[in-house]
């Protein structure tokens, strides 16, 4: 009876170990998806806000939460450009930086996508 009664009690405290293990990993992810500031205003043009509206929109229906595969949010990026940071802030800092890279405008960007379906 004693084997069993500390055999359960063991097995308590492991489920109990476990889940503020989950709670703990979930609260540090959820610190990371917070740490940019909460606002970001890019200065593009009205051609170039345009374009990058129109980008969302066929990439994401807009929304900031869309996951297909390795690519998130908004703008579809891949997951290892933003580090871990999925905020608002960061998915629009990180898209004009990845556009701006790459494609120098983000006209340039939709012309792009526009002939291949994706930037």
């Amino acid at each position: 009876m004693n084997l069993k009664k500390s055999i359960v009690t063991l097995m308590m405290a492991l489920t109990m170990f476990g889940t503020f293990q989950v709670a703990a990993t979930q609260e540090i992810a959820n610190a990371q998806t917070t740490s940019t500031s909460a606002t970001y205003k890019s200065n593009l043009s009205k051609a170039n806000l345009a374009a990058k509206k129109w980008i969302a929109y066929h990439e994401s229906r807009g929304s900031y939460s869309a996951r297909n595969g390795q690519y998130v949010g908004r703008y579809q990026l891949s997951s290892s450009y933003l580090h871990g940071d999925y905020s608002k802030a960061n998915q629009e800092k990180t898209a004009d930086r990845y556009v701006k890279a790459r494609y120098g405008s983000w006209v340039s960007a939709k012309h792009h996508w526009q002939a291949y379906g994706w930037y």
